[in-house]
């Protein structure tokens, strides 16, 4: 499931006259909330069909949606917006007061969602319909670059119905292209241009993508699937036709208008420069941490951070006798230490994956030790497609609802030079298991409601993901591998950077170049993996912010139910707590632990 994305909800009318036309007599609290959630959840579907392969619904009834993808244009983003607003409304006619406490966290997670994105709806004409995401099409942004991943691990083929519904879709995907670029000459219009090295990434990577039907892995890989799936047909032969009739132009129509806008474009990274671009800034703080932190206080806060987080790396560092040169240059010589890179080669690149695939079945052994609950869906790790991994960071993709599709960490894999081993062991932790993989599978599987179960909230998501770091930590995993540990603290070190330039770009106005230096001489990656990451914090502002505040919400809670309940305190009953509610505002999960503290000190 795409992180950045709740995929909007039920249609205004439904909920209007859901609302309108209840039966007459007291409606129970609780029951008036479910009815209105399901609607959520029902229109969510019919919104996003990608949202209903991404959950692997997409047969019997809901067939029709295996060959659709979503609508993207000024009428359907208006549409949306509408929607929204009357979700607003109805949540707000339900008695929050006399709703169960089950009910009421649903309530105040959903409602939270949105009512952040209405807010920003009614102030900014400009944008996706994610507040922190205010570039259409970037290098990290853009059907051109989300599509070709999604039909490669997401549209799934076993019958010839499925190679059909992957034309239809095919076709679809110019169709989206075209919409977007009516967006992007909106919002270029109103003065919402993306930042030059933001266009000529996107330029980059289009024209990468646009090569002949042969070459083209929309092509090669749909026939590849399909000859292995045993289906007869020239499904490599209908494929090239509608790419080269459809999709090359589109993709040319893209690059067409990509280059218009170049000359516009500043090079100024902070979205600051945006119709009032500073409340746009507080907005997306607002949604992707779910705390009303404000952006000084979080600059701080990274600060505070990076010098505690150094001191423990330069330990680290006397420990294995590195003493010389800076700290960014020490982590610089690991990061080029031949012992910690694999050949860059093919085989290089399987045999790194076959070394994180033990890691992971190790770590699985342990987790009955820390959860009372564990995912059903399997992980898969891969390597992120030569096509798009110019502008992609390593991220995961969950599996299908019923977990019978794997969940995917995918690996950006374009230099080995980029993925020294060292480090690889806490993104392998962080992305799949106990991080992304196992939080994400265990939403899917716990007793929520559907509308509960594809809600994402940034700082509680990643978040997980960086606490679970830690947890690999005191669960030994970096015991004996010293460089695993500075791994570790180097990743640490990159999340609180991550507050530092984040906000630095966005608040204080911060050149691109000032924001690499910051980085580099803070965590000693290379300036070009610097560049990407102070490039992709451009695009998505606020994002990079969510991580260490929600690990650090995370670490408090559980630090404030261990000292409540002293020796009662279960690890695993505890994260159970926070995983089984599903992703919350991080104000939200307080409520929760507040109550998993009086519901434990009630047990006898």
């Amino acid at each position: 499931m795409n992180r950045r994305d709740f995929c909007a909800s039920a249609a205004a009318l439904g909920i209007a006259s859901a609302s309108a036309g209840a039966a007459p007599g007291p409606v129970d609290a609780d029951t008036q909330l479910t009815a209105l959630l399901n609607q959520l959840y029902a229109t969510a579907l019919a919104e996003s069909p990608e949202l209903v392969s991404q959950l692997g619904i997409d047969s019997g009834a809901r067939v029709k949606s295996k060959s659709m993808l979503h609508q993207a244009s000024l009428a359907a983003r208006d549409r949306r917006r509408a929607i929204t607003r009357a979700e607003v409304a109805a949540l707000r006619r339900i008695d929050r007061t006399r709703l169960s406490p089950r009910a009421a966290i649903d309530y105040d997670a959903i409602l939270y969602d949105r009512d952040t994105i209405d807010r920003a709806n009614r102030q900014f004409a400009y944008g996706t319909e994610i507040v922190g995401a205010p570039y259409v099409i970037s290098q990290i942004d853009g059907a051109y670059c989300g599509i070709p991943e999604f039909l490669s691990s997401q549209h799934t083929i076993a019958v010839a119905g499925d190679c059909d519904a992957y034309l239809s879709r095919l076709t679809e995907f110019a169709r989206l292209m075209d919409e977007e670029g009516e967006r992007v000459r909106h919002d270029a219009a109103v003065g919402a241009i993306p930042p030059d090295f933001a266009i000529q990434g996107a330029l980059a990577q289009t024209k990468l993508l646009r090569v002949g039907a042969d070459q083209s892995s929309l092509v090669t890989m749909f026939a590849s699937r399909a000859t292995q799936a045993g289906i007869a047909g020239d499904w490599a032969g209908r494929a090239s036709d509608v790419y080269t009739r459809r999709v090359l132009p589109a993709l040319d129509r893209q690059v067409a208008l990509l280059e218009t806008l170049l000359p516009k474009a500043s090079p100024e990274p902070g979205v600051w420069r945006l119709p009032d671009g500073e409340a746009y800034y507080a907005q997306a703080l607002r949604n992707l941490t779910s705390t009303d932190l404000p952006a000084e206080e979080i600059h701080r806060i990274g600060l505070d951070l990076t010098r505690d987080l150094q001191a423990q790396a330069e330990a680290q560092f006397a420990r294995l006798g590195m003493t010389k040169g800076s700290l960014a240059d020490r982590f610089n010589a690991l990061f080029h230490d031949p012992k910690e890179l694999y050949p860059d080669s093919d085989q290089g690149r399987a045999d790194e994956i076959a070394a994180l695939n033990t890691l992971v079945v190790a770590m699985q052994k342990k987790l009955p030790a820390y959860f009372g609950t564990l995912p059903k869906a399997p992980l898969e790790i891969r390597r992120i497609s030569a096509e798009t991994e110019a502008g992609q960071s390593t991220h995961y993709t969950p599996g299908s609802l019923d977990g019978t599709r794997p969940g995917v960490y995918w690996l950006n894999m374009r230099e080995m030079a980029e993925v020294p081993f060292f480090d690889m062991p806490t993104t392998t932790f962080h992305e799949g298991v106990p991080g992304h993989h196992l939080q994400i599978s265990l939403q899917n599987q716990a007793d929520l409601p559907d509308a509960r179960k594809i809600l994402l909230f940034n700082g509680y998501v990643e978040g997980w993901a960086l606490y679970a770091e830690q947890l690999a930590l005191e669960m030994g995993f970096f015991e004996g591998h010293p460089s695993w540990q500075l791994g570790y603290l180097h990743d640490a070190l990159l999340r609180a950077g991550r507050l530092v330039t984040d906000t630095g770009m966005h608040a204080k106005h911060w050149s691109r170049a000032k924001a690499e230096v910051v980085l580099h001489e803070t965590v000693g990656d290379p300036l070009a993996l610097c560049r990407q990451e102070i490039e992709r914090y451009a695009c998505w502002p606020g994002q990079a912010c969510g991580y260490m505040v929600g690990k650090i919400s995370i670490l408090n809670a559980r630090e404030r139910a261990r000292r409540s309940l002293g020796e009662r305190f279960d690890i695993r009953r505890f994260h159970d707590a926070v995983l089984l509610s599903g992703a919350l505002p991080l104000t939200v999960l307080d409520s929760k632990i507040d109550m998993f503290v009086r519901d434990e000190q009630s047990r006898r």
